[in-house]
């Protein structure tokens, strides 16, 4: 943008006649300013679309606002990759694990893509995954199951059954509790609301079958008549009663756990374990690989050295 002799403004090979040096001056200013947003204002923007209502969407207002705070809710149009180094930086000081880094740098990478594919930003920096370790993964021997369970049912019939059928689906929490009547059929069970988007189906066991079975109550579904927080303050009381109260790894969700690793045990090969836990990478589900220990069981005879 320049001005000429006859004290006009030219930008892109377009005039702008101006009547003064100063509204000249004005124009220039105007047209050089460069429109900036703050990461909670991205947010406000752009959180609707990008994410369903729920939990999921709860976690990102609660990433993206920490980052917001970190940054001071400075506003900007460019996010330089120093400042995204920074930002990784500001989180392991807090005690971040690599894993949860990962999780919400994930979410700011998610929220830039639009912004910069709606023009709101200039560029898009390099979003380096922080390697992660393999942790530990924590289920239920089949004898803490019964003491657990066991426990559980005397507080709450309907927590009990949700716990078979928790088990032995290895369905989400969320999933069990948002099934219809119309989602069971032919001994199986269909989940559409699922955190991949992706609906699948599965088979039931036969506990898993009478676990559905709901004594004299009409309700939406099987387990329509609970809710997370009441379940899982049944599932603590209970499993304090059991010495289980200080295991932190002990929550419904190991039971989402202790299925997949009784199918890897049992000898299901890890594809159709990735298909039965609605699983959107491989990856996800070879966490439980190493519990396949049987299927090595056949390479010490090649590796046995026979004596004469």
């Amino acid at each position: 943008m320049k001005l000429d002799d006859d004290n006009r403004l030219w930008k892109d090979g377009i005039s702008f006649t101006s009547f003064s040096s100063q509204t000249a001056d004005y124009a220039l200013s105007k047209l050089s300013k460069v429109e900036s947003f703050s990461i909670a204002d991205l947010f406000s923007l752009y959180k609707d679309i990008l994410w369903d209502d729920g939990k999921h969407k709860y976690n990102v207002s609660s990433f993206l606002g920490e980052l917001d705070e970190i940054l001071l809710g400075e506003r900007f149009s460019v996010l330089d990759q120093d400042t995204v180094d920074g930002l990784i930086g500001k989180l392991r000081e807090r005690g971040n694990s690599n894993a949860t880094i990962n999780r919400k740098m994930a979410a700011l990478s998610k929220l830039l893509r639009k912004a910069y594919k709606m023009g709101n930003i200039h560029n898009l920096p390099e979003f380096r995954r922080q390697k992660e370790r393999a942790g530990r993964i924590r289920f239920l021997e089949r004898e803490e199951e019964d003491r657990l369970f066991s426990a559980v049912k005397a507080r709450c019939e309907n927590s009990y059954r949700l716990c078979i059928f928790l088990v032995d689906t290895g369905c989400r929490l969320g999933e069990a509790i948002g099934l219809i009547w119309n989602d069971v059929h032919d001994h199986r069970v269909s989940f559409w609301i699922t955190k991949s988007g992706r609906s699948r189906t599965v088979p039931l066991t036969a506990r898993a079958r009478e676990s559905l079975i709901v004594g004299g109550v009409r309700a939406k579904g099987p387990f329509s008549m609970l809710n997370q927080p009441k379940f899982r303050a049944v599932w603590n009381d209970a499993k304090a009663e059991i010495g289980l109260g200080t295991d932190l790894q002990v929550v419904p969700h190991i039971l989402r756990h202790t299925c997949a690793s009784r199918l890897v045990q049992g000898g299901i090969d890890i594809r159709r374990v990735q298909m039965w836990l609605g699983h959107q990478t491989l990856q996800m589900t070879m966490r439980y690989a190493h519990l396949a220990t049987n299927d090595l069981d056949s390479c010490v005879g090649v590796l046995e050295r026979r004596t004469a």
